[in-house]
């Protein structure tokens, strides 16, 4: 199996500097263009299947990628963004800092990093098992792409709270 995983285009949020988990925001003028560009660095790859997010900014975004393959987006909950609970939308701040550090905690109101480690582990789990010689793009956010590249590679606490590819940045994994 070979995964692509792209994090979705720019949204005001990201701009803003406003944590976005569950909130649905669209893609700014820039995102569009960013997903473009990733649609054509991904023109000439032979994608079998396509995943995304069901939230509007990683969905756009695939659709935009697509253009170029032609295939049906399949929808998947288990890559949408953690829900942060309380914090959704606001600037991000050191309180949100804190329960970002400590993966057990649950956001008030929202998910722990434990239980998106679960459900995107057993996401790719189940590609694997289902599809180990497809070639597979999963549009998706920065917090999933941090939980999919530590599926690949052993990261500490530190790493995975602060490595994140930039908007419409192409990771590939292989299994």
């Amino acid at each position: 199996m070979k995964l692509y995983i792209v994090r979705h285009g720019q949204t005001g949020y990201n701009i803003d500097n406003k944590v976005c988990g569950i909130s649905d925001v669209e893609l700014t003028s820039l995102g569009k263009q960013q997903a473009k560009m990733a649609s054509e660095q991904l023109k000439d790859i032979s994608l079998d299947m396509i995943f995304a997010s069901p939230l509007q900014r990683a969905h756009e975004t695939a659709k935009i990628i697509n253009e170029n393959h032609q295939l049906e987006i399949k929808i998947d909950s288990r890559v949408q963004e953690i829900n942060f609970g309380q914090f959704e939308g606001v600037i991000n701040n050191k309180e949100f800092q804190y329960y970002k550090q400590n993966h057990a905690l649950h956001y008030p109101g929202g998910e722990s990093l434990f239980q998106v480690v679960h459900r995107v582990y057993s996401f790719l789990e189940e590609l694997e098992n289902k599809y180990p010689d497809k070639n597979i793009l999963v549009v998706c956010h920065g917090g999933i792409v941090r939980v999919i590249h530590s599926y690949f590679h052993d990261m500490t606490n530190e790493e995975l709270m602060t490595w994140l590819p930039e908007n419409c940045c192409i990771q590939s994994y292989e299994k």
